[in-house]
């Protein structure tokens, strides 16, 4: 009992306490007699004690679930990464200085959300203790994304290569149309604004149309096969005037052909990793076949169009689907991001491999052998920028320049075959409509001569 602020031997209690320190203990003794004689204020106890059981076992349910939750966030951030690197936004986002490490602010350890440690041993709890939870980062520092950033593309080779076991299917459509003058002289200058003989004039206009399907599969996440299958379908329309007549109307000679093209197989070889201000590089090989009619198959008219044998055989009477040579291409594609654009370009080279004893079909002269045939070699270099307008939409512009040889017979030149130019001018757009299917157009104008004047490319890849 205590008397006037004084410790003195307490003798009931049971021996519960051995010293009485403060008056409230001297209660709380006296509440756990009662409680042990009175049987509805035990039973109140026992009933809190069930309920803060319930609360502890609730509270370690609750735990699990939060671990849970924290492993799938992990799991969905390292998904959210690989799609990331998927689309190429892991170099945009370096390019323009993001870290993942600063930003995230899931990286760094977070004082307030720590797990209060257990208090030791004999210390009076506070309240109800939770399970002691070690606190893990959650996710992963981004990787660095290792394919090059997609561009719309404007010349034949991708910049962006198939993941490994994907499969592609690329429809495209080309259109293309061409006009020239040919002007033949046959005869003798008296004096050079005098010509005493013939003159032939002919405006040639050449349309076709090309279908084509390409399969692309992945090998690996570096390299890709892909197998070209085109359907071409040309018609060719010459308008001049009959020479010997003296008459002043145009007459007009049309030829046509459809029919399979030359198929093609390419492989494509991703060198290096490229990223923000380095560039990707991707090599890479293509085969052509000549599975399509070439221009020794065909028919030639000399009737139509002779001026008494001093011009040539005429012009065909069927015209070609296929350039009638085995050939190998090799070359280079690069792709330099620089936010916000990206610059890319092409170089390549291209062989055709010489045809053995080749002749040509004359009507009414059956066949005229021709020899050993060489088509000229072609080098190709071509350059561009591709700029993202949003999550979807992008627009590219570039200019390709191709360098023709001059054809050989027998191991000579031919008398009248010349080195051409090719330039054109390329315009294209992409828009993604989602993850498996992009729409890509491409606009093409012809620079020099012997350009087609104009073409239009529309692909549809789509990823399976």
């Amino acid at each position: 009992m205590v008397r006037n602020g004084r410790v003195i031997q307490a003798s009931t209690c049971a021996g519960a306490l051995a010293l009485v320190a403060l008056p409230l203990w001297s209660g709380a003794c006296l509440a756990q007699s009662a409680a042990a004689t009175d049987p509805v204020l035990r039973e109140k106890i026992d009933a809190q004690g069930r309920r803060i059981d319930e609360m502890r076992s609730r509270m370690a349910e609750q735990l699990a679930e939060l671990e849970q939750m924290k492993r799938e966030l992990a799991v969905q951030e390292r998904q959210y990464n690989d799609l990331r690197q998927a689309i190429g936004l892991g170099a945009l986002e370096q390019a323009r200085g993001g870290s993942a490490a600063l930003a995230d602010p899931r990286a760094q350890a977070d004082p307030a959300q720590e797990t209060p440690s257990a208090p030791p041993p004999g210390a009076p709890s506070p309240g109800v203790t939770a399970p002691v939870v070690a606190t893990q980062p959650v996710g992963r520092r981004p990787e660095q994304d290792e394919r090059p950033p997609e561009v719309a593309p404007i010349f034949d080779q991708p910049g962006v290569l198939t993941p490994r076991g994907r499969l592609i299917v690329e429809p495209s459509y080309q259109y293309g149309y061409s006009s020239s003058d040919r002007v033949a002289l046959v005869g003798y200058t008296v004096i050079p604004a005098i010509l005493i003989g013939l003159v032939d004039v002919r405006q040639v206009k050449t349309t076709t149309q090309t279908g084509a399907v390409a399969f692309r599969y992945g090998l690996t996440n570096r390299m890709e096969v892909e197998v070209r299958i085109p359907y071409v379908d040309t018609h060719t329309d010459t308008i001049s005037r009959e020479i010997f007549t003296g008459t002043a109307q145009d007459r007009l000679f049309t030829t046509s052909g459809k029919g399979l093209g030359d198929i093609e197989a390419t492989l494509r070889y991703q060198i290096n990793d490229g990223g923000a201000d380095k560039p990707y590089y991707i090599g890479w090989f293509r085969a052509k076949s000549r599975t399509g009619r070439d221009p020794f198959e065909v028919t030639s008219d000399c009737v139509t169009r002779c001026v008494e044998n001093l011009t040539g055989t005429g012009l065909p009477l069927r015209n070609p689907t296929g350039s009638g040579f085995y050939s190998a291409q090799l070359g280079v594609t690069w792709l330099y991001p620089s936010d916000p654009v990206v610059f890319f370009g092409n170089l390549s080279y291209l062989h055709n491999f010489e045809r053995k004893n080749v002749s040509r079909n004359v009507l009414a002269s059956g066949k005229q052998f021709l020899g050993d045939i060489k088509a000229g070699d072609i080098a190709d270099i071509s350059i561009g920028m591709g700029l993202s307008l949003n999550e979807k939409a992008s627009i590219s512009i570039g200019y390709d320049q191709a360098f023709v040889a001059r054809m050989t017979q027998n191991g000579h030149p031919l008398a009248a075959s010349a080195r051409s130019t090719l330039g054109s001018l390329l315009i294209g757009g992409s828009y993604r409509f989602n993850d498996k299917e992009t729409l890509n157009v491409t606009l093409g104008v012809g620079i020099t001569r012997d350009t087609p004047d104009t073409t239009v490319t529309v692909r549809l890849p789509i990823t399976l």
